[in-house]
């Protein structure tokens, strides 16, 4: 007897609460993960079970090239398979300054097989002038342009003013989204406290001063912040910094399907009372 072939799945309004979730490719909620140097087999288990959920990675600080060459294409290639933007941190391209091998930093990220950069200053000083020229080389050489705003060093907080003009200008010259710094602790930097608390009224005027919050990406590595940020600015805000095993909770949080934003289920008739 020839057995029957069952495809069993999840009704789509439970697998998705919020009924707001885009399939890829997504150009709202779009989740940046920071990989800190995960193994070939680790990062294809990530892509296996979330991959789908992951719209960026970045290879975080400037560890791209401590990678065994064939270790560094692999992971590249799996997240293009997955239709992932690969991207390496901005760290990397700041030494690339700072050396003066900005030329070689090119060379490499598209011989890799990297489909965009990130153009940060967290921890140099780099002039309008160049900023612009680097995101434009990077466009002409068909990279996505992730842009970074804010210093890395601790107590650093974020001049409204001039991030908004940044914000302005790098989109000008073709960036994608223009991230907020937080570093991957969450901590002391930019909109987040020492304990990791939002600075409510830094968050109020940034995004009143900003004309398209929609290209504003936010480094939220913790749970709490993520929470925050997607009860403040709804769940197709979008989010960095997150740890690869924290994807699946993350996308939790923006479908409702977790405690701290149960709220955001769209019920049909009525709500159920167990």
């Amino acid at each position: 007897m020839q057995k029957t072939a069952f495809k069993s799945t999840w009704p789509e309004a439970l697998s998705d609460p919020s009924g707001r979730r885009q399939a890829k490719p997504r150009t709202t909620g779009q989740t940046m993960v920071i990989d800190k140097g995960l193994g070939l087999h680790s990062f294809t288990d990530i892509l296996t079970t979330s991959g789908e959920y992951i719209d960026i990675i970045k290879f975080g600080f400037g560890t791209s090239p401590l990678y065994p060459l064939p270790v560094i294409r692999s992971k590249i290639e799996l997240a293009n398979k997955h239709r992932i933007q690969v991207i390496p941190g901005g760290t990397l391209l700041e030494a690339a300054v700072r050396l003066d091998l900005i030329p070689g930093f090119f060379r490499q990220v598209t011989e890799l097989g990297f489909t965009g950069i990130e153009v940060s200053d967290g921890t140099i000083n780099l002039s309008r002038s160049l900023r612009n020229e680097l995101i434009k080389d990077a466009k002409s050489l068909g990279l996505k342009v992730f842009t970074e705003y804010g210093k890395k060093l601790f107590g650093s907080r974020i001049n409204v003013y001039d991030f908004a003009t940044t914000v302005e200008q790098d989109l000008a010259c073709g960036a994608e989204l223009v991230t907020v710094e937080a570093r991957e602790s969450g901590l002391g930097v930019g909109l987040f406290d020492e304990q990791g608390d939002c600075r409510d009224e830094d968050l109020s005027e940034i995004i009143n001063a900003v004309s398209d919050r929609n290209r504003i990406l936010w480094e939220a590595p913790l749970k709490d912040q993520q929470v925050m940020l997607i009860k403040t600015l709804g769940p197709d805000v979008h989010l960095g910094n997150i740890a690869p095993q924290e994807v699946i909770t993350l996308e939790s949080i923006r479908r409702g399907l977790r405690s701290d934003t149960f709220e955001l289920q769209q019920v049909p008739y009525f709500d159920y009372m167990i």
